[in-house]
């Protein structure tokens, strides 16, 4: 159609995803494609996810190339998103202590601006890392960091996978206290607010650039914490107006 650049932006969403799941081969397809392209929508912040997705795959060439053309124009852009992406990827790719410096380094960069979603995946890999090395302490702290940020965003896939290798650690994923475990996230009272206005799941999820049916998973959680059956008990429920009725 004419709309490469959008095709490109779904290549990279898509690596996205698959990382999420633990799909490397299929998310190293979609992330090859994008650097190939190179597009100045995608094609730098595509570099870690390739980087990850060739290292888990055996693609030594795929990563070498991905690391330095990251460790080129990083430096030039000069911000915490740049450069705590360049810090990931020589921590996907280093060994030893040089691996911890630079999770530490990423972490510490990306925790500088609103990253909140780079940051947890971060620390997911830096949780990782630590688990398989024996430091489950350590590794119990970024997975736990890792696991509430993805569940506040309603970050699915990323999610499961960090209670998954929170589990591993023998801890179990955050359980909310008895006066908190009613409480919405931020994610889940954006989407009561606006299905209390009347907009659709369809709507929602345009302006939130969710698909419809993430939309539904939070209606769900939102419904089992208050404690309600239908959109139309959410505006008492969570202490907003609802749209104003005819008499």
């Amino acid at each position: 159609m004419g709309h490469g650049v959008l095709q490109l932006m779904a290549q990279h969403a898509l690596a996205l995803f698959e990382l999420g799941q633990g799909h490397y081969r299929q998310a190293l397809k979609h992330a090859r494609a994008v650097f190939e392209e190179d597009p100045p929508t995608c094609g730098n912040i595509v570099l870690p996810l390739l980087i990850e997705a060739g290292v888990r795959t055996g693609d030594r060439a795929g990563v070498r190339g991905a690391l330095s053309r990251l460790e080129e124009r990083a430096p030039l852009a000069g911000t915490p998103w740049a450069l705590g992406g360049l810090a990931l990827g020589r921590a996907l790719t280093a060994e030893g202590d040089d691996a911890r410096k630079f999770y530490e380094e990423s972490v510490d960069l990306l925790g500088q601006g609103p990253l909140a979603l780079e940051l947890a995946r971060t620390r997911l890999l830096f949780g990782e890392w630590l688990r398989r090395r024996k430091r489950r302490s350590d590794a119990r702290k970024q997975l736990r960091a890792a696991y509430e940020g993805f569940d506040a965003f309603g970050a699915v896939p990323y999610a499961e996978r960090a209670r998954t290798e929170l589990l591993a650690t023998g801890e179990k994923a955050r359980r909310r206290t008895e006066e908190t475990r009613f409480d919405l996230t931020p994610r889940e009272r954006q989407v009561a607010s606006m299905a209390a206005a009347e907009l659709t799941n369809t709507e929602i999820a345009t302006r939130l650039f969710v698909t419809a049916s993430t939309v539904e998973f939070h209606l769900n959680k939102v419904f089992r914490k208050l404690g309600i059956t239908s959109r139309k008990q959410i505006p008492r429920a969570i202490g907003e107006p609802g749209p104003a009725t005819e008499d």
